[in-house]
C-alpha cells in the first residue's frame, strides 16, 4: 500500500514537472493601480501616487503596505486558478506596473486571459546586448567638469542605474582607494548582494547597489550558474564596459601588451553606480527579468537609467511599439523622475531598424569619433598596402620573409581545422615560421566569433613569428574590421584589392615544384607602427551599424509621428573597463580593458552627461534634461561641414552620404551647451498619455490596461506632444503644430526662423518673442505639402536668443495629396 501511495505521489510530481517544463514565461498585468499611480479608494490603503517627476517614497509605510497588498492579490489570483506545483510565479511587479511574471503552460495562459481582473497576458520575449578618448572629444574636462567643481566632483551624489550584465567590482575604474571617500546617498536604498564565493560585498561607496535578476532565465532553462554567475558579477564584460563609460573613475591608464593607449574616464566620474544584472553571456536576457530590474531600480531611487538592451524581435502579442510591459515600465520610471537613456539598436544602415521607440525614452544613436587607427604593410617590391593594426612595428630597418599558413603546415591532414585562420599553433611547422611574417586568411569564422585576431597573435607568437598579416579576400556580411590591440606586430588588410596585391606578390615571389610544394620563400615585407591614433576633422560621423529611423508605431512598420533616434553620441571603438572573465568579445578574453563598438556604448555616454545636467539642475524633469541635450546638439562636424553617415555601396564597401535626422535625431551631443540650453521643451506623464491617446491605431482599452487612465486628452494630434522635434509622417494639405518653451535662464528675446526642403513649405508664428525667466511661451509651426515626392523632407526651426542661446529642433515631414 505504501509503495502504491509513493507511486501515485511520484506520478503527480512527474505530471506537474511535465506541465512546468512544457511551460513558458508570461508577463501579466491586472486591475488595480501600481504604487506610482494609486490615488486611493481601497479601504485601509491611503494613496501612494506621485506627481509627475517625483520619486517614490520608499521609506513610507503606506508604500510598503500597499505593495504587500498587491503581491497578495497576485498570489491569490494564481492560487484560485491553478493547482499548486503547476505554476511558478517569478516576480510581482508593484511599483511601475501592477502585475507579475509567471511560468505556466500555454493552456494556463489562456485561462488567465479569460480570468476577471486580468488586463493583459504577454508571452515573455528575449532581449540582447546592443553591443577612452571621448571625454576630451566631447569637451568635458575644459567645458563641463570645471562648472561642477572639477572631475573629482563631476556627477557627485547622482546615482546611475545600469540594467546590464553586471559588474567586475575590483576594476580600477570602480575603485575607491585613490579617491576622496564617498558619503552615503540617503535617498538611494538599493541592496548590495554578497559574492557567494568570497563573501565580499559588491559595493564600495562608488558602487552603491548590486543585485541580479535571473528568475525568468532559470525558469526557461537558459541559466548556467557556472558561467552566468548567480550574483551581480559580470560574466560577459558588457556591463563593466557600459558602467565605466558613464561613471568610471577619471584618469585610469589603459594598458595592454606593454603599451598605454591613454587614460580612461567616465562622463561623470564621481557619479555612483547601481548594478541591476539581467543580461547573461550566451543568451542575452528575458523581458520578465529586465522589467523586474527596472522596477527595482526605480523603487531604490536611481536618478538615471542606462539601458544598452533591446528586443531580439517584437513581442508576439504587442500591437503597438509604445505599449508593452517593457515600455510601460519605462513610462512609470519617467513618471518617477528617472531619466532613461536607451541604445537605439545596431540594425543600421537600413531604415526602420530602431529598437527604442517611445517618446519618454532618450534613444541614442552611435557616432564615430575623431580617432582612427591605421597601419600599413610594405612589400619587397615597394608596394605599401593600407590596413588596420593596433600593434607595434617590426624592426624599422629590417624586412622579413613572408610565409603563408597553407605552405607551412605539418601535413595536409590538418586542413579540417581551417588552418588559414591561424588559431591552432600545433598544426604548423615552427621551423618554417620562426623569425618570419605569417600570412593568414580572414574567414567567416572571424565574423561569428569562433576565430579571433587575439588568437592569431597568440599562435604567431608561440611559433616565434616576427609578425602576422590577415588577408580579407571576400567581405562576409556582418564583417567589421575594428582594430584589435595585440602585442606582436600584426595587420589586417581589409581592402580586398590590397589583399589581392599581397597574394599576387607572394605567389610571384614563391617558387614551387611540380606538386605545388614551396621550394623557397622569397617574398619580403615589414609591418608599420599602428599604435598611435590619427585624429580626423571629419568626425563625428554616424556609424554604419547605428539603427536608423523613421520610427514605427506598430509591428506592421507603420510610421510614427515621432522622431527617432533622439540624439547621437560616441559609440565606435570605445575604450572602457572589461571583466577578465568576460567573453562578449573574443579578442578581449582575459583583458582588463576592451575597445568595442555599438549603440550599447553610446547610451551610457548620454546617461553620464545626463548625470552632469542633473547635478547642476537637480529639479529638472527627465523631459527637460532630454530637451537640453537635443536642442543644443550639433549637425556639423569638426571641420564645420554637415554630418555624414556611413552607408553600404553596391559593392558592400562603405561610402559616406549626407546624414539626416533619421540617422542622428537632433544631432551630436554637445555637453557644454547642454548645461545652459536657454529654453526647454518640457513634458510629463499626462503629455505622454495624450500622445498615446491621439496616435491612430492604438486601442484606448490597451492604453487603459497599462496606464489605468481613460483617454480624455486635448492634444489633438500626436505631433503636438511637446518634444524638441517635429515629425509628420502623413502630411495632407496644411497642418499646424504647437510647441511650448520654458525659459530656464534670464529674460531673453528670441527670433524664430524656419527652413525646409522645397517639397514642404514651413512658416512659424510669432517671428519673435520675449520669454521671462521661468516663464513659458507657445509658438506655432505651419507645414504645407507642396509636392508629393514619396519621401521625407527635412528642415529645422531655430530660436536665436539675444543673450547668445541657440535652440534648434529638427522638422521631418512627408507630403501626400488630399
Amino acid at each position: 500500500m505504501r509503495l502504491l501511495e509513493f507511486g501515485f505521489v511520484l506520478l503527480i510530481v512527474l505530471v506537474a514537472f511535465l506541465v512546468y517544463v512544457k511551460g513558458e514565461i508570461y508577463i501579466v498585468t491586472v486591475e488595480g493601480e501600481p504604487i506610482i499611480s494609486y490615488t486611493g479608494g481601497i479601504d485601509e490603503f491611503e494613496a501612494t501616487a506621485v506627481e509627475s517627476d517625483e520619486k517614490i517614497d520608499t521609506a513610507s509605510e503606506l508604500v510598503t503596505s500597499y505593495g504587500r497588498h498587491l503581491e497578495k492579490r497576485h498570489d491569490m489570483l494564481l492560487g484560485m486558478l491553478f493547482e499548486q506545483g503547476t505554476y511558478k510565479k517569478l516576480y510581482s511587479y508593484r511599483h511601475l506596473i501592477n502585475g507579475f511574471a509567471v511560468h505556466i503552460s500555454p493552456e494556463q495562459a489562456e485561462t488567465l486571459r479569460r480570468a476577471p481582473g486580468v488586463k493583459s497576458v504577454d508571452r515573455d520575449w528575449k532581449v540582447k546586448r546592443l553591443t577612452t578618448h571621448t571625454p576630451q572629444f566631447l569637451g568635458l574636462p575644459t567645458g563641463v567638469w570645471p562648472t561642477g567643481g572639477g572631475f573629482d566632483r563631476a556627477g557627485e551624489d547622482i546615482v546611475i542605474g545600469f540594467v546590464d550584465s553586471g559588474i567586475f567590482p575590483h576594476h580600477p575604474s570602480f575603485a575607491t582607494h585613490n579617491t576622496e571617500p564617498y558619503e552615503p546617498v540617503p535617498r538611494y536604498r538599493g541592496k548590495c548582494e554578497v559574492d557567494p564565493d568570497t563573501k565580499r560585498s559588491f559595493c564600495n561607496g562608488k558602487i552603491v547597489g548590486a543585485q541580479h535578476f535571473a528568475q525568468a532565465a532559470i525558469a526557461s532553462g537558459s541559466f548556467n550558474p557556472s558561467i552566468d554567475f548567480a550574483s551581480p558579477l559580470d560574466g560577459d564584460g558588457h556591463g563593466s564596459h557600459t558602467a565605466s563609460i558613464a561613471a568610471g573613475n577619471n584618469g585610469i591608464p589603459v594598458r595592454m601588451h606593454g603599451h598605454e593607449f591613454g587614460k580612461a574616464s567616465g562622463m561623470a566620474p564621481r557619479a555612483r553606480i547601481a548594478v541591476y544584472k539581467a543580461l547573461y553571456r550566451l543568451f542575452g536576457g528575458f523581458v520578465a527579468d529586465v522589467v523586474a530590474a527596472i522596477d527595482q531600480a526605480v523603487y531604490d531611487g536611481v536618478d538615471i537609467l542606462s539601458l544598452s538592451v533591446g528586443p531580439n524581435s517584437p513581442p508576439a502579442a504587442a500591437k503597438t511599439t509604445f505599449l508593452n510591459p517593457f515600455d510601460a515600465t519605462l513610462l512609470g520610471a519617467v513618471k518617477a523622475g528617472v531619466f532613461v537613456a536607451q541604445a537605439a539598436g545596431n540594425g543600421g544602415p537600413f531604415p526602420k531598424t530602431m529598437v527604442s521607440y517611445s517618446p519618454w525614452i532618450a534613444s541614442v544613436a552611435a557616432a564615430i569619433d575623431d580617432r582612427r587607427y591605421k597601419n600599413h604593410l610594405t612589400l619587397g617590391n615597394g608596394n605599401i598596402l593600407a590596413g588596420v593594426g593596433l600593434s607595434p612595428s617590426t624592426h624599422l630597418n629590417q624586412t622579413y620573409t613572408l610565409v603563408a599558413a597553407n605552405d607551412v603546415l605539418l601535413d595536409s591532414s590538418v586542413m579540417k581545422y581551417s588552418p588559414t585562420d591561424c588559431q591552432r599553433p600545433e598544426v604548423f611547422n615552427k621551423k618554417l615560421i620562426e623569425g618570419n611574417i605569417l600570412l593568414c586568411g580572414y574567414s567567416f569564422n572571424f565574423v561569428v566569433g569562433t576565430s579571433s585576431i587575439k588568437k592569431v597573435s597568440e599562435t604567431a607568437k608561440s611559433l616565434g613569428a616576427a609578425g602576422f598579416v590577415l588577408c580579407v579576400e571576400n567581405v562576409s556580411p556582418g564583417a567589421k574590421f575594428d582594430p584589435v590591440p595585440v602585442g606582436l606586430p600584426g595587420i589586417l588588410i581589409s581592402d580586398v584589392s590590397n589583399s589581392k596585391k599581397l597574394i599576387d606578390y607572394y605567389n610571384i615571389s614563391t617558387p614551387r615544384d611540380w606538386t605545388g610544394r614551396v621550394k623557397s620563400f622569397k617574398g619580403l615585407g615589414k609591418i608599420g607602427d599602428g599604435l598611435m591614433p590619427i585624429l580626423h576633422k571629419s568626425a563625428p560621423q554616424v556609424a554604419l551599424f547605428s539603427a536608423r529611423g523613421p520610427n514605427i508605431k506598430d509591428f506592421s512598420f507603420s510610421e510614427a509621428d515621432l522622431l527617432k533616434p533622439d540624439i547621437l553620441a560616441p559609440g565606435s571603438l570605445i575604450w572602457a573597463a572589461w571583466s577578465p572573465n568576460g567573453t562578449d568579445e573574443a579578442n578581449y578574453v582575459g583583458e582588463g580593458f576592451a575597445m568595442i563598438s555599438g549603440t550599447s556604448m553610446s547610451a551610457p555616454h548620454i546617461a553620464g552627461i545626463a548625470a552632469l545636467i542633473k547635478q547642476k539642475h537637480p529639479h529638472w524633469s527627465p523631459a527637460a534634461i532630454k530637451s537640453a541635450l537635443m536642442t543644443t546638439s550639433t549637425t556639423l562636424d569638426r571641420a564645420g561641414n554637415p554630418l555624414l553617415a556611413q552607408q553600404t555601396s553596391e559593392t558592400e564597401a562603405i561610402k559616406f552620404v549626407k546624414a539626416t535626422p533619421f540617422d542622428y535625431g537632433s544631432g551630436h551631443v554637445d555637453p557644454t551647451a547642454a548645461l545652459d540650453p536657454g529654453l526647454i521643451f518640457d513634458a510629463g506623464y499626462e503629455d505622454y498619455l495624450g500622445f498615446l491617446c491621439t496616435t491612430p491605431g492604438i486601442d484606448v482599452h490597451e492604453i487603459r490596461n497599462y496606464t489605468h487612465v481613460p483617454c480624455n486628452s486635448t492634444m489633438g494630434k500626436p505631433s503636438n506632444l511637446n518634444t524638441p522635434s517635429i515629425t509628420i509622417s502623413h502630411l495632407v494639405g496644411t497642418q499646424d503644430v504647437h510647441r511650448t518653451v520654458t525659459n530656464v535662464a534670464e529674460e531673453e528675446t528670441y527670433v524664430i526662423t524656419a527652413r525646409m526642403e522645397p517639397a514642404v513649405a514651413i512658416e512659424v508664428n510669432p517671428p519673435a518673442m520675449t520669454v521671462n525667466a521661468g516663464a513659458s511661451r507657445q509658438f506655432t509651426v505651419t507645414l504645407t505639402s507642396r509636392s508629393v515626392t514619396g519621401s521625407y523632407s527635412f528642415g529645422e526651426v531655430l530660436l536665436k536668443g539675444s543673450r547668445g542661446h541657440k535652440v534648434r529642433i529638427p522638422v521631418v515631414a512627408k507630403g501626400f495629396q488630399r
